[in-house]
Parts: structure tokens; sequence; C-alpha cells
């Protein structure tokens, strides 16, 4: 197979039998949408979706100083999550620019998972790997060993419970806890990239397409549809959730995109870009440069990545992520802004559509929050 080939996930015969639109994404065939993206997002907010997510990058670090070798890798507190739970984090250079945005999962006293977007996957492999050095752990490229199964929305809760014995009301949100689903072994967390409640299922490939069936039937009551990679997008686009490439990159620390409380500094040992995020950390404290904000449209027209933010004739900053918003009903966008214009309710503030100063609202992030 030659290298340009994009790979497939073990779903591909069932996406192309659902009619799905498929699109390469960092190398693999996915699908973007079934049928319409606005209904496949609306029924994540208000029933359930089902996606494919089997392009993300597992990788196993274990050992015994599996803890050790994440808290010098990683910018979070590894050591400090609990077995069952996970932690939200990020692995940077040592100058404090962003590799990656990551989801770290303990399974045991000595046993990691460590889930990359797809598009970096192997750059945290190899960071891992390289950072391994001198510690007696282990780090697996674990991507043919998963297929990732995601059930979203206020139904999902529901969905799942009829298929498993696991103790889901016990599962609270950022846990992780191995059971069966539908007869087939999984790592079940309660994790998501939506903005709604719901699970991420961490099955075998071979056991990808019977849970998938399953799934379905046991949703089909409750309104749970297939869904593709775009309402994902405009999902977490609403619920303000970073995407790496577009709020997130090397370019950038974590303190630049708002999320310093990923770093911590109090944790024990050195870790990898310690220095350089300090200074980051005073630098964000004293003059913020850029901040992170949303934009709500008055019009219609849609703001792109890349696209100008503009004030008084000025440009005062860029857009990041922009999507018509299916739950606000108009166009919606993440930007970077100077810090003068960031307060939500900033007056003149306007994104260069092709030349056209288009009006838009500042507001806080998210632009959605769901009713718990």
């Amino acid at each position: 197979m030659s290298s340009t080939e994009p790979r497939r996930t073990a779903l591909d015969a069932l996406h192309r039998a659902l009619g799905a639109t498929m699109t390469d994404f960092a190398g693999w065939d996915m699908p973007l949408r079934y049928g319409s993206e606005r209904d496949e997002h609306n029924a994540v907010r208000t029933r359930a979706g089902l996606f494919d997510l089997s392009h993300m990058g597992e990788i196993a670090v274990t050992g015994p100083q599996a803890a050790s070798l994440l808290d010098h890798a990683l910018v979070g507190n590894i050591g400090s999550v609990k077995p069952g739970r996970a932690r939200y984090t990020m692995i940077c250079r040592e100058d404090g620019g962003i590799l990656d945005d990551l989801i770290v999962y303990r399974l045991g006293d000595t046993e990691y998972l460590v889930v990359a977007n797809a598009s970096n996957a192997q750059v945290v492999l190899d960071a891992l790997r390289e950072r391994a050095a001198g510690f007696d752990a282990e780090v697996r490229d674990d991507r043919d060993a998963y297929a990732l199964l995601a059930v979203q929305g206020p139904e999902s809760p529901a969905i799942l419970k009829s298929l498993t014995d696991a103790d889901l009301d016990g599962l609270k949100y950022y846990a992780g806890l191995p059971g069966t689903v539908a007869g087939v072994p999984a790592l079940i967390a309660r994790t998501g990239y939506t903005g709604e409640d719901g699970f991420e299922l961490f099955v075998k490939p071979e056991h990808a397409v019977e849970l998938w069936q399953a799934l379905t039937k046991a949703g089909e009551g409750a309104g749970l549809v297939p869904c593709g990679l775009s309402c994902r997008d405009t999902l977490r686009l609403e619920a303000g959730m970073p995407l790496y490439g577009n709020e997130l990159s090397t370019s950038l620390t974590p303190f630049d995109a708002g999320l310093g409380r990923v770093v911590k500094f109090e944790k024990e040992g050195d870790f990898v870009g310690r220095a350089a995020l300090a200074e980051a950390a005073e630098r964000a404290a004293s003059e913020p440069p850029r901040v992170l904000v949303g934009l709500v449209a008055e019009g219609r027209r849609i703001p792109r990545s890349g696209y100008a933010v503009v004030a008084g004739g000025e440009v005062i900053g860029e857009v990041t992520s922009g999507a018509p918003s299916p739950t606000l009903g108009k166009p919606i966008a993440m930007a970077y802004v100077d810090a003068a214009h960031a307060a939500p309710g900033t007056e003149g503030v306007g994104v260069d559509i092709r030349g056209s100063h288009e009006p838009y609202e500042v507001v806080a992030l998210p632009f959605y929050k769901r009713q718990k």
C-alpha cells in the first residue's frame, strides 16, 4: 500500500454503505457527513449521535516509571491522576510551544493510555520516545490496537445503559473504566468533544462493526444518528473547545491560548518546557498578548480561519475557527484579538470577509453550555 493511500478505519465499509461523504483527514479516510450536518449537529444537542473516531492516536505508556516519564514529558501533573480517571493536558516543546493537546487515561498504577490528535500522533509518539530516555517505562504505538466509537448527547447514557452492566451512573466526567458493551470488551470513558454528556468507547478494531450496529439498534427509539467530522467541528466550536492547528500550535504556549491552567509548576521534578512556560506565565499576567474570544455575527456571512479581525480600520486579531452555529442560528467564530478589544460587549469589532468589514459581537467562551 503506497504511503499516499489514506488509512481506513475498521468501520470504513459501513460508512460507505450508509452513504457517507468521505474526506481525507490527517491521512485517514473519514466520514464528513452522512446526510445534513445541521441535522447531525442538532441530534447530538437534543438526542444522540454516534461517531467513528478511530483516527485518534492511542499511545500506551507502561512500566514502573510511567508516571514519572509522563510528568517529565507533559505539562500536567499526571502522577496525581487516580487509576480510572483521565486528564486533559498538553505536550510542549522546550520553548513552550504546544505540540499537541492530549487526554491521558490512567488504566492502572503503571499503565497509561495517551490519546493524541490524528494529525499529531506521530509527533507525539516520537517526542514521548525521545523523552523516555533514562526512565524505566515503555512507550508503545497502539494506534492499530484500537477502534474508537463515541456516543454523544443527552440520550447517550440511556442508550449505553441498555447495552452494559457497567456502573455508568458512578462514572464521572473524565473517568474511564473497563467493561463490556453489547458483549464487546471496551474501555468506557465519559469524555467527548461536543459540549454534551457522552462516552468514548475504545475497543479492538475487529469488534468495531458489531458495536456500531448494536449502538445503532439500541439508539433507534432515542433518535440516535450517525455523525461525521463536520458536525463534530461545529459542536466543539459552540462548546469553545480548541482544535489543534486552529486555536493551538507550536507558535503558541498554553498561556497564549488561555489554557495556562493545564501547566502544573507545582509538580515534582523538571518537565520539558518548564523554564519557557514560567516566562510565558509571567508575560500573560503582566501584559497579555492576544486573547482567545468568541465572536457572534450580526449578519449572515461566515468567517473562516485566517480572516482578519478589525476595529477602527486597524487589524486587531485573527479568526482561528468559524462556522454557522446551528444552536445560535447565526455565524460564530473563535479569534485571537488584542487584549484591548477582548472584553465581552466590546463595540466596533468586525471581521474582514473578502474586503467587507462585517460587524461581530465579542462574547465570552463558550457560546453554548449544556444544562446539567
